[in-house]
């Protein structure tokens, strides 16, 4: 296995725990909970989705480190912190360190989220959302070999990111249709509970 491969290797195990870290975000959104729901058991979500959250940051920035090791393309210290001047696919690889920053930064704030108050935490951890787009742009258009070939859709990597984008933008339209639900819900019921006398003075 080259430098490259390795790099694309833990690229790929770093999209998987975003994703699984999204997912689990999505579940805490609408109060899941494993023990009312499958797979009724005690499971701390909330832990798991943390957990998932720093591995994967951890992981990402592991993801392009062995490219300084490269034979065939060495990348600088330089170009893996901006690769607008990387030696090859300089915009998708820039993509991929945008998200991975965005990542680092949703990661840092998060375990300061008590001190921050929960409106600034909240604002900038929607930008997992942001991050997880450009990790699926950057992992779909870059070549895993950097040899700027065009993009094989039926690649076995490529596969996997397409499930992954799939499931995380099939679970946000479910929590967004949730969240819809819930808001109407909440515009009637008050309606309904009005006091009896209430409706009979108006009468």
């Amino acid at each position: 296995m080259t430098a490259i491969d390795l790099s694309s290797e833990i690229g790929l195990a770093a999209l998987g725990l975003l994703t699984l870290n999204l997912l689990l975000g999505l579940l805490l959104s609408v109060n899941y909970d494993p023990l009312r729901s499958w797979p009724h058991r005690r499971i701390n979500v909330l832990q798991l989705h943390n957990w998932t959250g720093y591995i994967a940051a951890a992981v990402a920035l592991a993801h392009p480190l062995p490219l300084l090791a490269a034979a065939r393309m060495r990348f600088a210290w330089t170009q893996l912190a901006w690769p607008i001047h990387a030696p090859s696919q300089p915009i998708e690889n820039l993509l991929g360190a945008i998200a991975l920053y965005l990542v680092v930064l949703v990661v840092v704030t998060s375990y300061y989220r008590v001190e921050m108050g929960k409106r600034s935490w909240k604002a900038i951890h929607y930008l997992s959302y942001a991050a997880a787009a450009l990790f699926f742009v950057h992992s779909l258009m870059l070549d895993p070999e950097l040899r700027n070939r065009p993009v094989d859709w039926l690649d076995a990597e490529k596969v996997f990111v397409e499930v992954c984008c799939l499931l995380v933008l099939a679970a946000s339209l479910a929590r967004w249709f949730h969240g819809q639900r819930n808001a109407k819900r909440l515009r009637v019921t008050p309606a309904l509970r009005r006091p009896a006398s209430a409706i009979r003075s108006r009468d």
